[in-house]
């Protein structure tokens, strides 16, 4: 694309100047973000203090704390950094609307189009570098016709190669130099070179001249081009250290020998593929909020309150096509405190006569204290909606005629309601449904779902194959004689049983592809035995597993 332009911001010290600005130190000290890397606490990220004690990226804990016995330490928390990252993302939206994430601490702005309005491309950099100084964050920014272009100079302009002589390099390659490659340790014999440190010192500023890719690219690393590590490693032990050095050499055989995503990052850089800038799409927020006048107290007048901020509310949840699944309702203490309720729904809604009955049950959790000045109303989770077409009296009696015998959709609407209002009473996850599940073991048949996020089941509850007790528990030990004829007397729960009459056996086997202990290896008989006095129970006699050579009681019908 002609006259395109790529802002690449870079904070190389995110997560702990993250860190440093929750803590707010007067006199801040090293600082390290710590995380686990194969089985090892490493740094991760460091402050300015850190660095200027000696300290590295990629260090070992352990050797850190001895360089710098006043170093403290912070565990990496990826989630609080990826949402610090996004309100980075929101901040950089004022200079292009076209931003982009580049996990764990860059963000690539497409400002074609959009520099003049804030004085060219000077004026964008020393914006950025005005606010990042005012938030307290290290950024390195540059401009280049192509992402990553402006990736690589923002991360390795001015950092400078250094001379890292290794003597696996074909220009270092010598007589005395391989006589005594023995010699050599560690990375010396045959591994790549050490990288340097590119984030060291002040803040960095680049602005690549548009059209100027080659002089502005070939004297960066290897590594500016988002090559792999090992890719890298194999280049510069043939002497190929800077991307000018891979420019020159024929493709086919680049290709061949380094994999054809070295062409295509090359390629990416030059601007010879396209590579897109795209933005992530701004999460969906549905909140309203109301300020009043003067504080209020009373039940009555919340309820009020609550019954205009509701109809907005749901407007703008059917503008987007969304229902509401958790709803969190705030009230704004004149002293500066928050009362605040949550409710979850049963099925996503979208109006306010369904919504408004599970708050009504949780407002006398909220305490007014000397009054509240200012009530929000914000959905915390939201799914999609599926709008009802209206029909018309032959579609409407056809429909009810083909669903004889089925439940009616309004029913199941003041089911989903109950749900809604059980679960803002004792909790969502208190509130369970049965399932039917494909078993032909009578214990597992059927499994339990939290009711409100699962559907009831579609259609009839499938007969079993034989009847089946009303209550079915663990199954417990019966005193009788331990052979597999039916005993005439037994003892169950400490009373004494004369057996009246039975029917069976019905035998089941386990299930060979499930590793249960209770079936390991055997066989039950059951049988349906209705005692002298009137008592119907399932019994059976186990062998295998947990339960062996033993009758036992694990059902008992109505």
């Amino acid at each position: 694309m002609a006259g395109r332009r790529i802002l690449s911001l870079w904070f190389p010290r995110l997560a702990a100047e993250r860190v440093m600005r929750l803590r707010a130190d007067a006199v801040p000290g090293p600082l390290a973000v710590v995380e686990d890397r194969n089985g090892a606490q490493v740094l991760a990220s460091l402050s300015v203090e850190a660095e200027g004690a000696g300290l590295s990226l990629g260090q070992p804990l352990r050797d850190a704390t001895a360089i710098c016995p006043a170093l403290l330490t912070v565990p990496a928390d990826p989630l609080a950094e990826a949402r610090f990252r996004l309100t980075l993302r929101r901040w950089a939206g004022r200079f292009s609307p076209w931003v982009a994430e580049e996990p764990p601490a860059g963000l690539l702005i497409d400002l074609t189009g959009a520099a003049h309005l804030h004085g060219g491309e000077e004026g964008v950099l020393a914006q950025v570098a005005e606010d990042c100084a005012g938030l307290g964050l290290t950024v390195r920014a540059a401009i280049a016709d192509t992402p990553g272009a402006a990736w690589g100079l923002a991360r390795y302009a001015g950092g400078g190669l250094g001379t890292v002589r290794s003597g696996d390099a074909i220009d270092q390659e010598a007589r005395a130099t391989r006589s005594r490659a023995v010699k050599r340790r560690g990375w010396e014999r045959g591994g790549g070179a050490p990288r340097p440190v590119t984030a060291r010192g002040a803040e960095a500023a680049v602005i690549s001249p548009p059209g100027r890719l080659y002089e502005a690219l070939s004297g960066l690393p290897l590594a500016a081009l988002r090559l792999d590590g090992d890719v890298v490693d194999r280049l510069m032990r043939l002497g190929l250290r800077r991307v000018g050095d891979i420019m020159g050499l024929p493709r086919a055989a680049l290709a061949r020998r380094f994999g054809a995503d070295t062409l295509r990052r090359l390629d990416q850089a030059m601007g010879l593929e396209p590579e897109p800038v795209s933005p992530a799409r701004p999460p969906m927020h549905f909140a309203v909020r109301l300020t009043l006048p003067d504080p209020i107290g009373l039940r009555t007048d919340i309820e009020a309150a609550l019954d205009r901020l509701l109809p907005p509310f749901c407007d703008k949840l059917r503008a987007k096509g969304r229902g509401a699944r958790r709803v969190l309702f705030q009230g704004f203490r004149a002293d500066g405190g928050v009362a605040s309720v949550e409710v979850g729904l049963a099925r996503a809604a979208d109006s306010p006569d369904r919504i408004r009955p599970l708050l009504h049950l949780k407002l006398d959790q909220i305490d007014a204290g000397f009054g509240i000045d200012c009530l929000r109303l914000e959905a915390l989770a939201t799914e999609a909606v599926s709008a009802v077409q209206h029909r018309g009296q032959l579609e409407v009696t056809a429909q009810a005629l083909a669903n004889a015998g089925r439940v009616p959709a309004g029913s199941v609407q003041a089911l989903e309601d109950l749900i809604g209002r059980l679960g803002a009473r004792l909790g969502t996850e208190a509130v369970l449904r049965l399932h039917p599940a494909d078993s032909h073991v009578p214990a597992k048949s059927a499994k339990l779902l939290m009711a409100a996020w699962s559907q009831p089941h579609d259609g009839p509850w499938p007969a079993p194959p034989a009847p089946r007790p009303l209550v079915m528990f663990r199954p417990e030990p019966v005193e009788a004689p331990e052979v597999r004829d039916l005993p005439a007397r037994f003892r169950w729960r400490r009373r004494d049983f004369a057996l009246r009459m039975a029917a069976g056996p019905e035998r089941l086997q386990p299930e060979w592809w499930f590793e249960d202990p209770d079936w390991r290896g055997g066989t039950r008989d059951y049988w349906r035995v209705e005692t002298e006095g009137g008592e119907r129970l399932w019994l059976f006699y186990g062998q295998g597993g947990a339960v062996t050579d033993q009758w036992y009681c694990e059902g008992v019908f109505t």
